[in-house]
């Protein structure tokens, strides 16, 4: 059995969404899947024998006027892949854990454990945030040390290029939705609509206030 470590934010965007249920997929193709954050996916809301999730703990100092969460989440990916011989690693979102996974596949290999790692990039990691100076060259480090990336459209791939300095392939894999847990796929007179929704969380950088207009 494969057992893939995924590495995301437990929070209702996207990159958690998205995350949580390509993990519950694999989980029922019969992979071992093992969630990695600082706390429970909002849409983990059951588990089977599959499916495992791990606690990142953050330690709180005086020292520290903000918690060190990449040195705590690189950690946690060290200790887990020596424990639970976790074989790929999948990372939800460039910042910060393209960078822990990388940091901590460096660690692994003085171990004598190799594992690759795939970084999903899913939006304002590369449009908003990723191009900031401040992280915008150690970003650009961990991408191209992935050993495959993939973004959720055309779009964000051609963004990823022109904003970084990225050597290596990027495919595009499109976000998705499951029309088994919704009820158009039990009304049949649903599907000869068209439908059209808007997919997102209500924060300004959604420009939540473009889509009232468009509606």
């Amino acid at each position: 059995m494969i057992k893939i470590g995924i590495v995301c934010y437990p929070t209702f965007g996207g990159s958690g969404v998205v995350a949580t249920e390509l993990g519950i997929a694999l989980s029922k193709k019969k992979y071992q899947v093992h969630f990695i954050s600082y706390k429970k996916p909002v849409r983990l809301k059951s588990f089977n024998n599959n499916i495992f999730f791990h606690k990142v703990n953050v330690p709180d100092y005086p020292l520290f006027e903000f918690p060190p969460y990449e040195l705590a989440l690189t950690t946690k990916i060290v200790e887990l892949v020596e424990s639970n011989m976790i074989q790929i690693l999948h990372v939800h979102y460039a910042i910060p854990h393209a960078y822990a996974a990388v940091s901590a596949r460096e660690i692994l290999l003085s171990k004598g454990f190799s594992i690759p790692i795939i970084t999903t990039l899913h939006g304002t990691d590369i449009t908003l945030l990723g191009k900031q100076p401040f992280v915008r060259s150690v970003i650009n480090y961990a991408i191209n040390e992935s050993d495959v990336i993939t973004t959720v459209s055309n779009n964000l791939k051609k963004e990823t290029k022109k904003n970084f300095d990225i050597k290596k392939e990027i495919q595009v894999i499109p976000n998705f939705f499951d029309f088994s847990i919704s009820n158009m796929k039990k009304n049949k007179k649903s599907l000869e609509k068209k439908v059209f929704t808007h997919i997102s969380n209500f924060r300004p950088v959604k420009r939540v206030l473009d889509v009232i207009n468009v509606f």
